[in-house]
């Protein structure tokens, strides 16, 4: 899909659809209005009649309106412009490309970036491309006979006046990010016994390979061994696909400038272990690598950017399944930093895998640490699935990262990291025990990462109830990448 912005009048735009919005109480925007004196007033006599009321995310298509280029015209429903907040733009736009992926148009023309759809024209125009890139997204490529792709491919996004230049700048990254999302979209809703560890290490592989800003290394089970991972190697022993450590190096700016380390958790299956999981929904458990997939969108839409920065994705990647030789609950591993961990709960092995990646992410010096795990179902019940959890060890990163969120609308909630916590995890047998309990059980996780990032800036994205749907809409939704898109984003353009 190819988005362009540009400054034009609709009644003279040649394409397969037009759109243009209309005010609850049938109030035409401007570039209605043009339409409208086009058309000898058709629009106003379709208000009139009531065929469009202007509610917010209703449309109306029509055809071969007289006086004008395009061969159809959609009316959005933008609903009352005094109530116009994030979330009802965001379902304006979902309607609008639903609409569209209806019709046979190739090519759309929109004139909603300048109607007060969102805070500015740039959140607009992120929205827009997200928009339109979820409504055409598939994720039905294992099936005999997948559906036929959506036929929009060019979207135009018009404005009356002249578009400032910094919005072609956004547009472009807005498209990259999309690609990302698109990438750890398809990567989440692939089944276990496709996406495995080597899976997601060839996909690593795949990238660097196309682009030569990105170096990807992947260490073997031996590897880890040699380094110490006694807990990520905890994990991995009831399965009988080997673990991968993959390491995404993008080098963007001047060597002596600080990475920002990208760790994104990567369970391809988790069962629970020994500490079995129930059996319903437990095929959910195929997103658990979507903290992984993140990352990887992440990477190749900074490649696709070419932001000024230097940044390493990190990705510990196994399976956690029971069997003979599973960990069992009571064992005790050491970690690579030394510390060692009762391991009470087989479950909560995330931030077993974490932690060794965490602690092997010092070795490049960072300026920033961010983990990105579907980590606790604790974080479900505390934010549901609007939300992300973020815990952060320093204030300003916190805030940078809630502040991309916010650009993104892709949101995260800060939640405490205070020492009150910490006790929740004494061991008697080892440094710590995996587990802090029912209560606080997302802080407490967050607890337990924390013991690893003492030597840097670290945040921790706990987004078990965002990277994917459940039900009738079941399929990864590509969170965070937005977040992180924007994020580094922002610290490309202040450096």
């Amino acid at each position: 899909m190819e988005f362009s912005i540009k400054q034009s009048l609709p009644e003279k735009q040649r394409s397969g659809c037009l759109v243009v919005g209309v005010y609850e109480g049938g109030k035409l925007t401007a570039a209605a209005q043009l339409l409208n004196k086009s058309t000898k007033h058709a629009l106003n006599e379709l208000v009139s009649r009531g065929d469009m009321n202007g509610k917010s995310a209703t449309t109306l298509l029509l055809h071969k309106l007289p006086g004008i280029a395009a061969e159809r015209v959609l009316l959005v429903g933008l609903g009352k412009a005094s109530e116009i907040n994030n979330k009802n733009s965001v379902d304006i736009l979902r309607a609008t490309f639903g609409k569209l992926n209806d019709t046979p148009a190739k090519d759309a023309v929109l004139y909603l970036t300048d109607e007060g759809l969102g805070k500015d024209a740039a959140w607009v125009v992120r929205q827009t491309v997200f928009a339109a890139t979820e409504q055409a997204f598939r994720a039905d490529s294992l099936k005999s006979k997948p559906a036929k792709a959506a036929s929009l491919k060019n979207i135009t996004l018009a404005t009356l006046d002249k578009p400032a230049v910094a919005l072609k700048t956004v547009l472009e990254y807005a498209s990259a990010t999309s690609h990302g999302m698109s990438l750890a979209k398809t990567l989440g809703n692939l089944p276990g016994n496709v996406c495995t560890p080597t899976y997601l290490a060839t996909q690593a592989k795949a990238i660097g390979k196309a682009h030569k800003s990105i170096k990807t290394t992947v260490l073997e089970e031996k590897d880890m061994q040699k380094l110490g991972m006694g807990s990520l190697l905890s994990v991995t022993r009831g399965s009988e696909q080997p673990a991968k450590f993959i390491t995404m190096e993008y080098h963007g700016a001047e060597k002596k400038q600080k990475p920002i380390v990208l760790v994104g958790k990567g369970i391809t299956f988790d069962s629970g272990g020994i500490s079995l999981k129930p059996g319903a929904e437990m095929d959910e458990m195929k997103y658990d690598m979507c903290g992984a997939a993140s990352v990887l969108g992440t990477m190749q839409a900074l490649a696709e950017m070419g932001l000024k920065l230097n940044v390493v994705g990190v990705i510990p990647s196994c399976e956690n399944l029971p069997s003979g030789n599973a960990t069992k609950p009571g064992d005790i591993v050491t970690s690579m930093s030394g510390q060692t961990i009762e391991i009470l709960n087989t479950d909560a092995e995330g931030r077993l895998i974490l932690c060794d990646a965490l602690t092997y992410s010092a070795k490049f010096k960072p300026d920033t640490v961010i983990d990105i795990a579907t980590l606790t179902g604790a974080c479900v019940i505390a934010l549901g699935h609007v939300a992300s959890g973020l815990f952060s060890n320093e204030e300003k990163l916190a805030k940078e990262l809630l502040a991309a969120g916010e650009q993104a609308h892709d949101r995260a909630w800060q939640l405490p990291l205070w020492e009150d916590y910490q006790p929740l995890l004494d061991s008697n047998f080892a440094d710590m025990q995996n587990i802090g309990g029912r209560a606080g059980g997302t802080i407490t996780a967050a607890c337990f990462l924390s013991r690893f990032t003492k030597d840097f800036r670290w945040a921790h994205l706990d987004i078990a109830g965002t990277a994917w749907k459940s039900g009738k809409e079941k399929g990864a939704t590509g969170r965070p990448v937005p977040l992180l898109a924007q994020y580094l984003i922002n610290r490309a353009q202040k450096s």
